[in-house]
């Protein structure tokens, strides 16, 4: 499968203002982040000085504790069925629903299988505990339809992954469905619809 880098490793000094002056479980309820969140370093890489000609702040407002957030690097093949995102904490996969499923249908195509098994694979080589499978729908159509689907979708992939794990004292799952909440396109066209039906699936990376 033909990869590319589509977004390049980022580390970004975060330099706050405060603008305002001195100052093993398997659930499917109770919605959720929807993946874990950068944790960032209280370690800064360089010095910022916070008197610097060309650094402008409000009266009495002062610099945040510098931090560095996590490196991320993003790869999809060509035509964006699948995605990958790393940080050094955990890993994500992004499958297009269109690539699993028919249309409406939480039933897994014949392609899924080898696709979801590619999926188990890293898990297994990253030894992991823990996993979660989220699906998420486009905005048409009830929300009501959406979460269901996308459970059911999400239910569907998560069985088939289960089958390849190999972890020794069970994997703790989360397996949950959300419908058009937390978009990583815009549903106001075709192809933004598209990068919102997915179901993704992280999990964290093994401790060096």
């Amino acid at each position: 499968m033909k990869r590319y880098v589509t977004a390049a490793a980022v580390a970004l000094l975060i330099g706050a203002t405060s603008a305002l002056g001195p100052s093993s479980a398997h659930a499917d309820t109770a919605p959720a982040s929807p993946g874990p969140l950068p944790s960032g370093s209280s370690a800064p890489p360089v010095h910022v000085d916070p008197h610097a000609p060309g650094l402008k702040l409000m009266p009495g407002a002062t610099l945040a504790t510098p931090k560095v957030l996590d490196i991320k690097t993003v790869v999809e093949d060509s035509n964006g069925a699948e995605r990958r995102s790393d940080t050094p904490a955990d890993v994500t996969f992004s499958l297009q629903s269109e690539v699993l499923f028919d249309k409406d249908s939480a039933t897994l195509s014949p392609d899924a299988q080898s696709r979801v098994k590619a999926i188990a694979d890293e898990i297994n080589r990253q030894n992991a505990k823990s996993v979660q499978v989220f699906g998420f729908t486009d905005n048409l159509g009830s929300h009501d339809h959406g979460v269901e689907l996308s459970k059911q979708r999400a239910e569907a992939v998560y069985t088939l992954l289960a089958q390849d794990l190999t972890a020794d004292g069970g994997i703790q799952f989360d397996v949950r469905g959300y419908a058009e909440d937390f978009p990583i396109a815009d549903n106001s066209t075709e192809d933004g619809r598209r990068k919102n039906r997915r179901v993704q699936i992280t999990f964290p990376k093994a401790r060096s």
